[in-house]
């Protein structure tokens, strides 16, 4: 028991000095960069491209020899479409989110700044998105746009945005009566320059700490759309693609066709988890 209070205690100090913090955010990122860093030398790291066919080999071959991870129902390396499918899964994933950063930060501007008719029109809007379940919405998005890498990014944006949009909202309504910004107001800066200096950069600090964690989010809805066959299309390599594919392998006990990809995906979420994590307890520390 002392143990135990002891490791409490320390756990605790460490929260209270930051300590905590940081060791979240160097394990998140230390995760991602080597994540990144290996799907972006794939074409170094196997001698196969994603949708090759070894005619050579058989379907479904265990892993070792030619084919490090074996090869799928088709004969595809498995090694090397864990790889390359995790460009897309990263890419479509940062960019969703990077765009719904972007779209959700100005209509957030916007309403919290001007108020009035416009900021109850957009603020409706946004009721209406989130007042469905976030994957069922990304699953009819996804289903009216159709597949394929930017559909996918515009589907999955759209879902992010309204949150963002609250977030900033409620920031830039507490910032837009602040001393500072009254001094900016009546030296003469312009409504644009104003927004874009003085509170945009101010109002986005929430907006940091939550879109690592929706990145990770991002992925597994996309894993999710390809699950389903709404995502990525056949044959390019997908993580979620590729877990459907090979889920009735597993039970023949042919695991390496869906259980490689699926921890791709927990290890990528894992790290974005952390690393979102790690920004929150910063910012907590901030705030104390």
């Amino acid at each position: 028991m002392s143990l135990l209070r002891t490791g409490r205690r320390r756990a605790g100090r460490d929260r209270r000095d930051g300590r905590f913090g940081t060791v979240l955010v160097a394990a998140g990122t230390g995760i991602l960069a080597v994540v990144a860093l290996t799907v972006l030398l794939a074409p170094l790291l196997s001698s196969w491209g994603p949708n090759e066919i070894d005619g050579a080999a058989p379907t479904l071959a265990e892993p070792g020899g030619a084919h490090l991870f074996g090869t799928d129902v088709n004969g595809m390396d498995v090694w090397s479409r864990l790889l390359y499918a995790g460009r897309i899964d990263l890419g479509i994933a940062v960019a969703a989110v990077a765009v719904a950063v972007v779209l959700g930060s100005i209509l957030g501007v916007v309403a919290g700044y001007f108020g009035g008719w416009l900021d109850d029109v957009l603020m409706r809007l946004t009721d209406i998105f989130q007042a469905f379940p976030t994957f069922i919405l990304a699953l009819t998005v996804a289903a009216l746009l159709g597949s394929g890498p930017l559909n996918l990014t515009v589907a999955i944006a759209l879902v992010n945005a309204p949150a963002y949009a609250r977030l900033v909202r409620a920031e830039v309504r507490t910032i837009r009566d602040l001393t500072y910004v009254d001094a900016a107001r009546t030296s003469g800066a312009s409504t644009i320059g104003l927004l874009w200096r003085h509170v945009l950069p101010n109002s986005i600090t929430p907006v940091r700490v939550i879109a690592p964690l929706n990145c990770g989010w991002a992925m597994l809805t996309l894993a999710g759309l390809s699950f389903l066959g709404l995502g990525i299309p056949v044959p390019d390599a997908e993580w979620g693609a590729m877990i459907s594919l090979g889920t009735g392998d597993v039970v023949a006990g042919r695991w390496w066709t869906s259980v490689p990809p699926g921890i791709a995906l927990l290890v990528c979420v894992l790290g974005f988890s952390l690393l979102g994590e790690g920004l929150q307890e910063r910012a907590d520390r901030v705030r104390r």
